[in-house]
């Protein structure tokens, strides 16, 4: 159940001139009220930030704080996996957090799946957000963006989505009873997995004539010309919540770093926001090196491989190069290009994240790289039989993992954590078309994975309603 703390909870609420809002742009550098609402900044357009005062904010001296905090359960602020990290995102008043207990997420050290990815035993670690309320790691993000918007007074609150980002959304909304949901989804594929929390967490749900991309753009401007308070990663208080995730990989690593981070791609506010929180722990001094970000997008879905890889785009100490992506996303257009993929929370040709996700790698000396759908499933079935069930999009970074090393970028002793970022049951039409394996129905439904193989299927056995004939398949496994 969903709780406001008071103000007598422990810790203490930043002083609210030492937290700002700000243009990520180093040559704009133009500056926002915290407690104020904008999607970009109004001077040049750019993403904004939420940038602190360091040296006016306590900072623990220890970080082991963090984890004694876990063992509360009764101070909702040390119950949630994204609050007791609160000095280091230090722009709430306390008493206005809403927390429905996110962030109860596990890393777990998964030998079988290194071996897959043929890295050495205890070199891969697999942390799982799919234990989050919604069941995906959004629920971080949506924890920062609803205390914002509490306040700010907000009292309508829309997103567009792919599905995770509607379904906890629609979970905070429906916790709280402080804020109403509209949630727009695109006509195309949309997990019913996801989809039915929307609905049954009592959002308005609208399905917009277009794909992700349309919806995505139509909320914007439907936030621009009323008083809906924008829930998507654009909203830079979405991404403070998000940077939890990688405080806690650290927390479970004993505060050592890894060599990497591979997380999927999508909408790019996760590699945005870790490459925030690696670079304030350093400015800190709380970790002593930045571990290495690899980005994984779907080939149906590569917009970031593309500029990265092929169009040489980079963040460049803020002076990106807005022409080059214009052109390539005029291009798409003229190509009518959608992006196509089975992993639908990736499922995203124009992230808004962008700029952010260049600035990661270029803080993090990250790298990006785009693999089929096949081998995302591929990777998914490998994790779910090592006893971590998750969506497609998920499974991303794990093929990614995997084609990096084969690459030789990365070495077979360097410690490594993949990012799984929703639950199983997310999707469950993509597991169970994947270990039933009909390529007809499958190509009818998936597209292009249709002509893959389903090489880790477990397919189910018929049998027939006999006790003998039971017996003899058994007494065969």
């Amino acid at each position: 159940m969903i709780r406001l703390p008071s103000r007598e909870d422990s810790g203490s609420s930043p002083a609210t001139d030492a937290a700002r809002q700000q243009c990520i742009r180093p040559a704009c550098g133009a500056t926002y009220e915290l407690k104020s609402v904008h999607q970009r900044c109004e001077k040049c357009g750019a993403l904004l930030d939420v940038a602190y005062d360091w040296e006016r904010l306590p900072v623990p001296a220890r970080l082991a704080l963090f984890d004694e905090r876990r063992a509360s359960s009764r101070n909702p602020l040390d119950y949630s996996g994204v609050w007791r990290f609160r000095e280091l995102i230090p722009f709430a008043e306390l008493d206005k957090v809403l927390t429905i207990g996110e962030g109860q997420t596990q890393l777990r050290r998964t030998d079988g799946v290194a071996a897959y990815v043929g890295l050495d035993p205890g070199r891969l670690f697999l942390q799982y957000e799919g234990l989050n309320p919604s069941g995906s790691f959004k629920d971080n993000g949506m924890t920062g963006a609803f205390t914002h918007a509490n306040m700010v007074g907000a009292k309508y609150a829309a997103c567009a989505s792919t599905g995770n980002t509607s379904a906890s959304l629609a979970l905070f909304a429906g916790v709280s009873g402080l804020l109403k949901a509209v949630v727009f989804v695109g006509s195309g594929k949309i997990a019913y997995g996801k989809l039915s929390q929307a609905l049954d967490y009592g959002a308005t749900t609208l399905q917009i004539a277009g794909d992700f991309d349309d919806a995505m753009r139509q909320v914007q401007e439907v936030c621009l010309q009323t008083n809906l308070y924008l829930m998507n990663s654009l909203n830079p208080f979405r991404l403070e919540g998000q940077k939890a995730i990688m405080y806690r990989v650290l927390e479970g690593l004993g505060w050592e770093p890894p060599d990497w981070i591979v997380v999927p791609g999508g909408n790019l506010g996760n590699s945005s926001a870790f490459g925030k929180a690696f670079a304030e722990l350093r400015q800190l001094g709380l970790i002593p090196r930045i571990p290495r970000v690899a980005i994984i997008n779907s080939t149906g879905a590569d917009t970031l491989d593309r500029l990265v890889n092929r169009a040489g785009l980079r963040w460049n100490g803020g002076n990106v190069g807005d022409a080059a992506i214009e052109a390539f996303y005029a291009q798409m257009d003229a190509e009518k290009r959608k992006a196509h993929t089975i992993a639908s929370a990736i499922e995203i040709n124009r992230p808004v994240n962008l700029d952010k996700a260049l600035r990661t790698l270029e803080v993090t000396n990250g790298v990006v790289r785009a693999v089929p759908d096949a081998a995302i499933l591929d990777a998914k079935a490998m994790v779910g039989a090592h006893g971590f069930g998750c969506e497609p999009a998920s499974a991303a970074s794990v093929a990614g993992a995997r084609l990096l090393r084969e690459q030789g970028v990365i070495a077979r002793d360097e410690r490594v954590v993949c990012i799984l970022t929703g639950h199983l049951l997310k999707d469950p039409h993509a597991t169970v078309g994947y270990h039933s394996y009909d390529a007809e129905r499958l190509r009818e439904e998936f597209g292009q994975f249709g002509v893959a193989q389903a090489r880790h299927a477990n397919r189910p056995i018929p049998v027939p309603d006999d006790i003998e004939a039971i017996l003899s398949i058994i007494k065969d496994l």
